[in-house]
């Protein structure tokens, strides 16, 4: 009987880590990084089909920056082990088309382009950690891929933005952003590497990493371990009543492929479609930070 207990209990032990692995959407390895981080979340995109509604929800018609792509879940699947965001060149009308609104939201009739960006808010977030994501990206006139974050605990820019990985008109952007003391207006933290630096179109066609590693003190972003930009925390308040220091708060996670707007540029003479590939999306955190909301 003491040996059958024991099977039984050594059974659902073995259970509990197919659980927890189920829960973070990863293989479980039940390991540490080096450097102390433990996985608390990740997205391997291995499901064919759409990606998991247990870790994302979509942005909708025009959203920001002007940008000429309508947002959809439609341009969004994993295939192959990768998650493929797809830029298309396809009209769609503007349900909210208004004559003569000065609103660009309302002032097109249709969209001329479509993609999509997926975030974890209201299913995920994290205050602190190591955020990684394996991808490909396309770097030809027009597109706008990122991998980012915003915290929820205000408008923006109050909220806080960070640009893990951003890409437009030739240039890398590792950036954070929170508020001035003028409303809709931002204090930027912000890196521009022309692509130049790293090779240009012969190192877009390969998978790179980007990384950003995030505590109390500071927040450093790398791609492929070279570091790219360090924001000290200590200059991050938010210059309105509050005073608050949004990298401080959690923050949720972004994937998108915009096109055009106020920064994409002309993407006219680009062939579609285009595609932003994600081999993953992981998260780590230091043991005492786990669970810090």
């Amino acid at each position: 009987m003491e040996i059958k207990g024991k099977r039984i209990m050594r059974r659902g032990f073995v259970y509990l880590i197919v659980f927890v692995g189920v829960l973070v959407g990863c293989n479980f390895t039940g390991a540490q990084t080096e450097d102390g981080y433990v996985l608390v979340w990740a997205d391997e995109f291995n499901k064919p089909g759409a990606p998991d509604p247990n870790n994302w929800v979509y942005e909708r018609g025009f959203v920001r920056n002007e940008e000429l792509q309508w947002y959809q879940p439609d341009n969004a699947r994993c295939e192959n082990g990768l998650l493929i965001i797809e830029g298309r060149r396809q009209r769609v009308p503007n349900p909210r088309y208004t004559p003569d609104s000065r609103d660009w939201k309302r002032s097109r009739q249709y969209a001329e382009y479509t993609s999509t960006c997926m975030k974890t808010v209201g299913k995920h977030s994290w205050k602190y950690g190591r955020f990684a994501m394996r991808g490909r990206i396309d770097i030809r006139p027009g597109l706008w891929p990122a991998f980012w974050t915003l915290g929820f605990a205000r408008g923006w820019p109050g909220c806080g933005e960070i640009d893990i990985m951003e890409y437009y008109r030739g240039n890398l952007l590792a950036n954070a952003c929170w508020a001035s003391d003028r409303r809709w207006q931002a204090v930027w933290d912000d890196v521009r590497v022309p692509m130049t630096r790293f090779g240009g179109s012969d190192w877009a066609k390969k998978f790179h990493i980007w990384r950003m590693d995030w505590d109390q003190d500071w927040i450093r972003i790398y791609v492929d371990d070279t570091l790219l930009n360090t924001v000290d925390l200590k200059t991050t308040i938010n210059n309105d009543r509050q005073k608050a220091n949004p990298f401080h708060e959690p923050h949720y996670i972004l994937l998108n492929l915009a096109i055009g707007g106020t920064n994409g540029g002309d993407p006219s003479r680009t062939e579609f479609p285009s595609r932003f590939e994600v081999d993953y999306v992981r998260v780590y955190q230091r043991k005492e930070h786990i669970d810090i909301r």
